[in-house]
């Protein structure tokens, strides 16, 4: 007995409608496979389940690259049916396009989070690691670079400190030895200022106070002495008159 003829109509079933999604998918998937090996097509097919659930096939996992050619193609023949820019159709294509791939976006975003990764087949994932090692690949390898011109940029200005601390030390060691020269100049000019001759003698204090240093060449006048000091003592430190 032959199976009888299915009436396209909704499986009021909830299980039932389940099992047939599940069978058909599986199927429609398979001649969506066999049609792009046969007849060498590019084939992508796009099923949401009633759960919004996504499953997808594209011919060796080129969804994007398909849909970007349909979407020309399609654009293009909008193009030709009309030239109207104020038409509301070509704004509304324009808009289904845009946000197709805006939904493409989200998608793969959502991939490379390691979010919604059920619907992904074997070599999909494969694919996405590859994508994942190459762009890790890229931020070590930027990071790295950032890391050793940072270094370099380092040692350059500590080699710079460097060479100002010598040469601020330098200078301060030409201060103080220059400052070490005057010193022992002016401590020189100050002892050779203290000798006085052994010959000079201090003269008795006259009746004014005062008193004379010079020779002593009897009762004639002394020559001027080098100098001359005068103090005022008190009166009973004076002779009588």
């Amino acid at each position: 007995m032959g199976r009888g003829r299915v009436q396209l109509k909704r499986i009021e079933n909830k299980i039932n409608r389940q099992v047939t999604f599940s069978k058909r998918r599986s199927g429609l998937l398979k001649k969506a496979h066999e049609i792009s090996v046969l007849c060498d097509a590019e084939v992508a097919l796009i099923v949401f389940s009633t759960k919004g659930k996504l499953f997808e096939y594209s011919t060796d996992s080129c969804m994007e690259r398909i849909l970007e050619r349909y979407e020309r193609y399609s654009y293009s023949e909008r193009q030709l049916q009309t030239n109207d820019v104020n038409n509301p159709g070509s704004w509304t294509l324009e808009y289904a396009k845009l946000k197709a791939r805006v939904e493409i976006l989200q998608r793969n975003q959502s991939h490379f989070m390691g979010q919604e990764l059920d619907s992904l087949s074997l070599k999909e994932l494969q694919s996405l690691e590859h994508q994942l090692d190459s762009a890790l690949k890229h931020i070590r390898s930027r990071k790295n670079q950032l890391m050793f011109e940072s270094i370099s940029d380092l040692q350059k200005k500590d080699k710079l400190l460097q060479e100002q601390n010598n040469l601020l030390t330098k200078k301060v060691k030409e201060k103080e030895k220059e400052k070490n020269l005057v010193e022992q100049a002016q401590f020189s000019q100050q002892n050779e200022g203290l000798n006085s001759p052994s010959d000079l003698l201090i003269q008795p204090f006259n009746h004014s106070g005062t008193y004379q240093v010079g020779g002593v060449n009897g009762g004639e006048e002394n020559e001027t002495p080098p100098y001359r000091v005068n103090a005022v003592l008190p009166p009973w430190m004076l002779p009588p008159p």
